[in-house]
């Protein structure tokens, strides 16, 4: 199981990249980095500066046959800056249209809206996404984990670090589902 986890430069809510991160290694998968830019991204805790990681993969330069699902984490800035960039927002498409499972936390699914693959789903998400969410055609929910099958692909969503227990809990059972 090797699994992209997208992230921006900078504006990652650390503990909604590593927790899923921490997951899929300690199920025997391989994590991979993947972001706009070579280097190092800044995650925060909130507002505040928290660790720095370092990328593996720089999304423009990578595919989506090179992995099993995709994780995309939170953060206010994070996905907003992400749906800014073109390689980012055709990346995640990309996961839609070959059937693969994605998983988004927070304000993650603004990356989702973005790239027009909620028409049809069901997910949620922090709850300031919801009039977002339904504009992109999505319904929104408020529940703990969303796991959503209406679509090409699995898509899993949750609203917030609260509900990580649960988020990566769905995330391993459905991302192992997958032939890739």
């Amino acid at each position: 199981m090797r699994i992209a986890f997208l992230v921006a430069p900078e504006g990652i809510e650390q503990v909604e990249l590593t927790e899923p991160w921490a997951a899929v290694g300690a199920a025997g998968g391989t994590p991979v980095l993947v972001s706009t830019r070579t280097g190092q991204v800044q995650a925060f805790h909130h507002l505040d500066k928290a660790d720095t990681f370092p990328v593996d993969q720089v999304v423009g330069e990578t595919s989506v046959e090179e992995y099993d699902g995709l994780v995309l984490p939170g953060g206010v800035a994070n996905p907003d800056a992400l749906r800014l960039d073109d390689d980012a927002v055709a990346f995640v498409k990309a996961f839609f249209d070959a059937g693969k499972p994605v998983a988004a936390i927070c304000h993650a699914p603004w990356t989702l809206i973005e790239a027009d693959v909620l028409r049809g789903r069901t997910l949620t998400s922090w709850p300031s996404l919801r009039t977002d969410i339904r504009n992109a055609g999505g319904t929104w929910v408020d529940e703990q984990v969303k796991i959503c099958t209406g679509g090409p692909n699995t898509l899993i969503t949750s609203r917030k670090p609260d509900d990580l227990k649960a988020f990566c809990e769905a995330l391993l059972s459905e991302f192992g589902k997958t032939d890739a």
